[in-house]
């Protein structure tokens, strides 16, 4: 381990903010941009993710969206925010929590807990920048998606 964090977290991390990136720079919902990827391709991504890293983000989101044939949306959660915007950084954070805390409690593994986390009803909430709900206590966040709950 180097750093605060293993390297699979981290890698999970910069996963979840590229699809974040993703979503913002082609209007879609985050499940949509999931789904195009593919789950394929989000296990390159989360495989490669060191090197992924070290390139220019545009640049490779650019190859990911060219290659998946994803198309410009019509979803602008940035456009309709009241108040600040968080980063596509913290919300690849915040996903990252939720994805760890659910292949924890679920006995399952990153790329079926990641699918199950944006395809949740969480992730509307957290795509939602005029609450406060992205900005919840990790674990409050992986207990709404457990218990089908928002607190």
């Amino acid at each position: 381990m180097t750093g605060r964090e293993d390297q699979k977290s981290n890698d999970l991390f910069f996963t979840c903010s590229l699809i974040e990136y993703i979503a913002r720079k082609t209007k879609n919902r985050n499940t949509d941009v999931v789904d195009a990827l593919g789950a394929k391709r989000i296990r390159k991504i989360y495989e490669l993710a060191d090197i992924y890293h070290s390139d220019n983000l545009d640049r490779v989101s650019d190859d990911f969206i060219r290659d998946s044939g994803l198309k410009e949306g019509n979803f602008d959660n940035v456009a309709r925010a009241r108040y600040a915007v968080p980063s596509h950084w913290d919300i690849g954070k915040v996903y990252k929590r939720l994805i760890l805390g659910i292949a924890r409690a679920e006995q399952t593994d990153i790329i079926s807990a990641l699918f199950s986390a944006y395809h949740s009803f969480v992730s509307d909430k957290i795509e939602d920048y005029n609450s406060s709900f992205y900005y919840d206590a990790p674990q409050n966040i992986l207990n709404s998606y457990l218990y089908h709950t928002i607190e």
